[in-house]
């Protein structure tokens, strides 16, 4: 199942750079698939054609899954996975837009890549491009006042093209979301800013493709409910997985509930 060969990327890569962040590349692992295999406009043959749709992840510490993903897909060398976050390797921690084709812009800092996305769906409507955008965000990164003003602006311009996901796994660094700044009414908040909105289950795919694929006059936000940690037992819900690599025992284990051995 692609989505497993995702994940066991993703904890291949954390593995060997004893890098941080697994937690929360396994929660949007779903997300990605169907963006990248049912939704995007996309050819990893041609990665700049001009009328293609676009994708940003915001949340850009959780750029392995982005890379898993592209590589999985064909728009680069798996072996290139071999080359993240080490000395002289070849994909940074946090993205990088000139490192391997598809990724459309670098990433790190929490809180612009909405901004960014939005940008890109104006030129596209000033251009009369038909490519659409698309944003995940984190939870957590919806506690920075960019975002908002992002928000404001798209619906007030109206952009019909632009789809945002919020990857609502419930934790982020420091504790739960929801007891480091109260976001229980997430999906009202982005109603009240005037988008047409949608609660699902960010692990179904069935319900993912279908809410993407809907149509909408305005700007459309998905809150994807997900889990922290998303496929490992050991793993999900749990906060230290956030900043923790797995160990030679622990990734073997996770391979195992993956069904690799």
């Amino acid at each position: 199942m692609i989505t497993n060969n995702i994940r066991k990327s993703i904890l291949h890569m954390v593995h060997y750079s004893r890098s941080s962040h697994v937690g929360t590349c396994l929660s949007m692992v779903e997300l990605l698939y169907v963006l990248y295999y049912k939704v995007l406009n996309i050819d990893p043959s041609n990665p700049q054609l001009v009328e293609r749709d676009k994708f940003v992840l915001s949340k850009g510490h959780g750029g392995a899954a982005l890379y898993a993903t592209l590589a999985e897909r064909g728009f680069f060398p798996k072996s290139y996975l071999d080359r993240y976050y080490i000395n002289n390797g070849l994909l940074p921690g946090h993205l990088d837009m000139e490192a391997v084709p598809g990724i459309e812009t670098s990433a790190g800092s929490l809180g612009h890549g909405l901004s960014i996305g939005l940008g890109m769906a104006i030129a596209n409507r000033q251009s009369h491009n038909p490519g659409k955008v698309y944003v995940i965000v984190g939870d957590g990164e919806c506690n920075e006042g960019s975002i908002w003003e992002a928000v404001m602006l798209a619906s007030t311009l109206q952009l019909s093209n632009l789809t945002v996901i919020v990857d609502y796994n419930k934790l982020q660094s420091f504790g739960w979301t929801n007891e480091v700044i109260n976001q229980e009414n997430m999906a009202e908040r982005w109603k009240s800013f005037g988008w047409e909105t949608f609660e699902i289950d960010g692990h179904d795919i069935n319900e993912i493709e279908q809410t993407l694929k809907t149509s909408h006059k305005g700007p459309k936000a998905i809150i994807a409910h997900t889990v922290k940690g998303k496929g490992v037992s050991f793993m999900e819900n749990k906060l230290e997985w956030h900043y923790k690599s797995p160990n030679d025992e622990e990734l073997l284990l996770a391979f195992k509930e993956l069904g690799d051995v």
